[in-house]
């Protein structure tokens, strides 16, 4: 349990898709990668990332993951490096699960200065090239995409705002992907993306609702590949490694966010490769 004094930081989606037992990674490469040599800021990806950052700065972190064992790896390199946090299951598909969540980290860490929605799905890579088409999307797809685009930030917003604005501070912060900002057609190994444009509105609607009562909302463009065991793998990150990003620098974006004056918030940041083209 964290101290009194101790800001919160929660991060929803703490351990990444393509860290090396990650659901993607073992789908892209057909098993499980050695990290032993990757920095461990880069190990979970950009959740995992900002999850350090913030401990590094003094905030008591709270990790949230469909099964525990997922950040058990995480949570010991925090406490290694001198920070705190706790590991809190939370399934996003389930509104129950949701507020079991929230209601325990009220409980033993605080309600959160600063909550960052990082979670990620893959549902849709797997389909084959002959069913790119809308027609062929199962619902079952579909319904996960929009658990985790839309109605899961909905609900976990509801949560975390109220003691925002009654404390008049406080920061929402979502982790987001190109995909977001119009509407594009799924190819082929691509996840099911353009309800993450839904994901934005609501980080614009948000911030219309919940700025003047000290409530800083952003939403964050991640326009690129991400660095971690499993990306750096792929062919197309060996054979362009300036196009990969560094997620200890996008963390550092995230912290930059939070610490912004009140006099002159981002609402929308996008982060780009240098040596790819921004996208639109």
């Amino acid at each position: 349990m964290n101290s009194a004094r101790k800001q919160v930081a929660v991060v929803v989606g703490a351990t990444s898709k393509w860290q090396s037992d990650g659901r993607n990674t073992k789908l892209a490469h057909g098993k499980v990668l050695d990290d032993s040599d990757i920095p461990v800021g880069m190990r979970w990806g950009v959740g995992g990332a900002i999850a350090q950052k913030f401990a590094e700065e003094g905030f008591f972190v709270v990790l949230t993951t469909r099964s525990a064992a997922n950040a058990s790896a995480l949570e010991k390199a925090i406490i290694e490096q001198g920070g705190e946090g706790m590991i809190v299951e939370l399934d996003l598909v389930s509104r129950e699960s949701i507020s079991r969540a929230f209601a325990t980290i009220r409980k033993q860490a605080g309600d959160p200065d600063v909550l960052v929605y990082n979670a990620g799905y893959l549902e849709g890579r797997d389909l084959p090239p002959e069913k790119e088409l809308l027609e062929h999307i199962p619902i079952d797809i579909f319904e996960t995409a929009q658990h985790i685009a839309s109605r899961g930030p909905f609900l976990v917003a509801q949560e975390v705002l109220p003691a925002m604005r009654q404390r008049g501070a406080g920061s929402f912060l979502i982790s987001n992907n190109q995909f977001s900002l119009r509407g594009r057609k799924r190819m082929t190994g691509q996840s099911l993306y353009y309800p993450r444009v839904m994901m934005r509105t609501l980080a614009q609607v948000l911030t219309e609702e919940y700025s003047e009562h000290g409530v800083h909302v952003a939403n964050v463009v991640i326009d690129g590949l991400i660095d971690s065991p499993g990306t750096r793998a792929l062919p197309r990150a060996k054979q362009n490694p300036d196009a990969v990003m560094n997620p200890v620098k996008i963390a550092e974006a995230f912290y930059y966010l939070h610490t912004q004056d009140k006099s002159c918030w981002t609402h929308e940041l996008q982060l780009t490769p240098f040596a790819t083209r921004p996208s639109f």
